[in-house]
């Protein structure tokens, strides 16, 4: 599967664990999509990225790596062309983990990534 294809559903993995994480929070919906776009900015996923590479397994840097050399023909006006590459790659990680069964590992990496991106200081 492609690398984008991959980052496509990646997506939609990050996108529902991060909802899910922050919905009992009581906050009021516009704060809770406040809060959310912080984790899902591509921004936000380059710096949780970053934070990770440090763990991942020699297969999870090769789909990383793969990820973040793909051309992709649009970038969103907010994000850093540097950033988007590595958000890509973040969500190809997610995307192959996800789509592979290896629901343990995505659950160690999504966690991992939460905590990356709650420290207050990235």
């Amino acid at each position: 599967m492609s690398a984008l294809a991959l980052a496509f559903v990646g997506d939609s993995v990050f996108d529902l664990f991060i909802r899910t994480m922050l919905v009992g929070s009581g906050k009021k919906v516009r704060d809770l999509h406040r809060e959310a776009v912080r984790y899902v900015k591509a921004s936000g996923q380059a710096a949780i990225l970053k934070g990770l590479e440090s763990e991942l397994t020699p297969k999870e840097r090769y789909v990383v790596r793969n990820a973040r050399n793909a051309k992709v023909n649009t970038v969103p006006k907010n994000a850093d062309i540097m950033d988007y590459h590595y958000s890509t790659a973040f969500e190809a990680l997610l995307g192959y983990l996800y789509l592979s069964g290896q629901n343990e590992r995505l659950n160690e990496i999504l966690l991992m990534a939460y905590n990356i991106k709650s420290d207050p200081s990235i």
